[in-house]
């Protein structure tokens, strides 16, 4: 992210004043931050572990009306900015991914903060000098949820990357992602889920909290019946970070028998602090636009520019404090400077997911051994694409 254009001081100063001192009225009726956890609990329930896997439910018997399962990955587990403790930056649990085939699959993922509501500061206070509650992380952060990653990264294969999304400045988010094929083409039994979310304290505790960090909930509900395609293969082929613009691989693909269609699911997002040049706005990556070329076996089939000028629309503005006084923000984004919320970026915006791009080439059908390259325009020093590629092949 862009830590200088994210600085909300005088934020931070309003929201001292007006709720450590008692300017929002509320007392000890305040409300709970969302979801129902305490303020200052700071991930209670899920500190110092991983969340448990269990299911519910089941297929009926007389073959007509399927029960819905329910899996749950995690329950209100603690992502810490502290190295010392588990949990740090990631948190992974292991789960049991019945026999299906599924009609549908989707994530469902509940993300919440204690730096909202506002209300809350006052059993939760900022420590003295500083500008946070000590457990609230008030910036936007990569927020990515994965299937089966290797232990070791050079041991391969990459991990199926299920959800690119950014964590809201300082603000609770939902996401229900559809993730039925990868489902179906998975074998049933136990699978790893990671959420990664790489949160940093503020010593200070003037921009962030001082051990921040974030509560994340997952489940993932499925629904027994036939399914929508006949998954032959779900191929993870790359799940990592790009920080020059040379071309990665190529990666090797092995297209099934009996492919009649695909999907290649293309990931990207700009991120990092480098230097403003041509083509960017601010910040490299964060804020420039680059032109991407997908190669199958050596031939581009696609140039995309990965660019959302729709995070304006993740801003409705509201006030806190009576009127005439107080402040405005972004419902969305309750932490944030409104002008970085609003801003344009590299295929994303605080408080949302970033879908993949999607291709079903011809190349990409037919049966045999294939390769997979793409190639940046450019790409700044301290910059870096966070990018993920994932095949999956569709019989009859």
């Amino acid at each position: 992210m862009s830590p200088g254009c994210c600085a909300r001081g005088a934020l931070a100063a309003a929201l001292v004043f007006a709720v450590v001192m008692g300017g929002s009225g509320c007392g000890k009726d305040a409300p709970q931050a969302p979801g129902g956890t305490p303020p200052g609990a700071g991930g209670a329930g899920g500190a110092g572990g991983t969340g448990g896997s269990g299911g519910s439910g089941g297929s009926s018997t007389d073959g007509e009306t399927a029960t819905p399962l329910s899996i749950a990955a995690f329950e209100k587990v603690r992502i810490t900015s502290d190295s010392g403790q588990p949990n740090f930056q990631q948190a992974n649990t292991e789960l049991e991914l019945p026999d299906g085939p599924f009609t549908s699959v989707k994530l469902v993922v509940d993300l919440e903060t204690t730096c909202y509501p506002f209300e809350t500061w006052e059993n939760n206070p900022p420590p003295e000098g500083q500008s946070w509650p000590a457990d609230c992380d008030a910036f936007d952060r990569n927020f990515e949820f994965s299937l089966d990653d290797p232990g070791d990264p050079a041991a391969g294969p990459p991990g199926i990357e299920l959800v690119r999304a950014i964590t809201p400045f300082g603000g609770p988010l939902h996401l229900e992602v559809d993730i039925t094929d990868v489902a179906n083409g998975l074998a049933a039994g136990k699978h790893r889920l990671r959420a990664v979310i790489p949160t940093w304290s503020d010593a200070s505790g003037q921009v962030s909290g001082s051990n921040g960090g974030w509560n994340v909930s997952a489940t993932i509900e499925a629904v027994p019946g036939p399914a929508p395609r006949k998954v032959l293969a779900v191929i993870p082929l790359f799940n990592g970070s790009q920080t020059s613009a040379d071309k990665p691989g190529p990666l090797s693909l092995r297209v099934p028998e009996g492919t009649v269609s695909s999907r290649l699911e293309y990931r990207a997002t700009g991120h990092g602090g480098g230097e403003i040049e041509t083509g960017c706005i601010g910040p490299a990556e964060e804020f420039c636009k680059r032109t991407h070329r997908i190669l199958v076996d050596g031939a581009e089939i696609e140039r995309i520019r990965p660019w959302r000028d729709d995070c304006e629309e993740l801003c409705t503005l509201t006030h806190y404090g009576p009127a005439g006084d107080g402040f405005d923000y972004c419902l969305e984004n309750p932490c944030g400077a409104i002008e970085s919320v609003r801003a344009p970026r590299a295929n994303w915006c605080p408080g949302s997911e970033s879908p993949p791009f999607a291709w079903d080439a011809d190349e990409l059908r037919a049966p045999g051994e294939h390769t997979l390259e793409w190639e940046l325009s450019a790409l700044a020093e301290g910059g870096v694409w966070r990018i993920s590629a994932t095949y999956l092949a569709f019989g009859e």
